[in-house]
């Protein structure tokens, strides 16, 4: 299965980048012996426009664009639902063994995230009630990848 989180906005030269960047690196070593072919990080620019609705609009246009056919996508928004570490990998697992092809991850700008237009969400995942910056978001979302595939593995990062 191929894991693909698209977002709005650039992490290039900050920490929450090189966070990212590290957890990336290790999601994707991992991965390639338990069935999940690719893990990737599609950035694309923040909106131009004035209004914030419009920008947003426009940004969920442009990830809608990239999501690819027949993904299971998973949205990340603080309204949305949240899951333990081992319910996460739990899905991750459940998702690649029925055959998912593709499994995408979308995170909205600083505006927040309208509905992608003709794509359906499975679900929306929230990392708690609070609102979080949106590289901060990623990272946590990139740790929380590579920590479920410890968990699918037996592997001794997950001490929970």
């Amino acid at each position: 299965m191929r894991l693909t989180i698209l977002a709005i906005g650039h992490g290039r030269g900050s920490a929450e980048g090189a966070l990212c960047d590290e957890f990336l690196d290790r999601a994707q070593k991992m991965g390639r012996n338990m069935g999940f072919t690719a893990v990737t990080v599609e950035e694309l620019a923040v909106g131009k426009a004035r209004d914030a609705a419009t920008r947003m609009a426009d940004e969920a246009s442009r990830l809608a664009a990239r999501v690819p056919d027949g993904a299971h996508i998973m949205l990340l928004d603080a309204r949305g639902k949240g899951m333990t570490s081992e319910d996460f990998a739990e899905t991750l697992g459940s998702l690649r063994d029925v055959g998912t092809k593709d499994l995408a991850f979308v995170i909205g700008g600083p505006d927040g995230l309208a509905p992608l237009p003709g794509k359906k969400a499975s679900r929306s995942l929230a990392f708690g009630p609070q609102t979080w910056p949106h590289l901060l978001a990623r990272a946590l979302l990139l740790e929380q990848v590579y920590r479920a595939m410890t968990i699918l593995a037996g592997h001794p990062y997950h001490r929970a």
